[in-house]
């Protein structure tokens, strides 16, 4: 599968399986982080979308894992036909979660 390397971050799709049910692809992920923290939901989010070539819009990250000392994570994300899409079929705090946090939340 697709595999991209951004600053010390490598990110591998390991499985992709569309649901027709639900008009989205589900995506199952690896990241090696060499000598960094685990990256964050949307550095993984556009990242993702950058392989796929899709909009960040469409993409959303369900779960980031990482074990205790070790610089691999697993993850997986759902890729949505469209956004409107998305939004009817994920639940409320997974699309709080993918959106970047503004000043007035403690954000950048």
């Amino acid at each position: 599968m697709a595999c991209v390397a951004v600053n010390a971050v490598k990110l591998k799709i390991t499985n992709k399986q569309r649901n027709e049910l639900l008009k989205r692809v589900e995506v199952e992920f690896q990241i090696s982080h060499e000598s960094e923290g685990t990256p964050s939901r949307i550095e993984v989010r556009r990242s993702l979308a950058s392989i796929l070539d899709v909009d960040e819009e469409r993409v959303y990250i369900k779960k980031i894992e990482t074990k205790a000392g070790m610089n691999l994570s697993i993850g997986k994300a759902n890729v949505y036909d469209s956004p409107s899409q998305a939004e009817y079929v994920e639940p409320e705090h997974i699309i709080l979660r993918n959106k970047p946090k503004t000043k007035e939340e403690g954000g950048e």
